[in-house]
């Protein structure tokens, strides 16, 4: 029973995870497309490098993004 209560409130704090970079997913999306095509399948870390080295040219909404979350 406590391996299932476990289970559970690991689910739901991985979805709530999910929710909350879902917006930021959507800010950047576009800009992913864009500048990071060539690294989409190197992992997130590939993609955030991506995405700082065209910093400048980035939209408004993912800069945002990236500076709310210290990048």
């Amino acid at each position: 029973m406590t391996r299932f209560l476990f289970t559970v409130s690991f689910v739901l704090c991985a979805s709530a995870a999910s929710a909350q970079q879902q917006p930021g997913h959507d800010a950047c999306a576009r800009d992913v497309t864009r500048f990071c095509r060539a690294v989409m399948n190197n992992g997130d870390g590939a993609v955030l490098a991506c995405l700082k080295e065209h910093r400048t040219r980035l939209s408004k909404a993912c800069e945002k993004v990236l500076t709310e979350h210290g990048q």
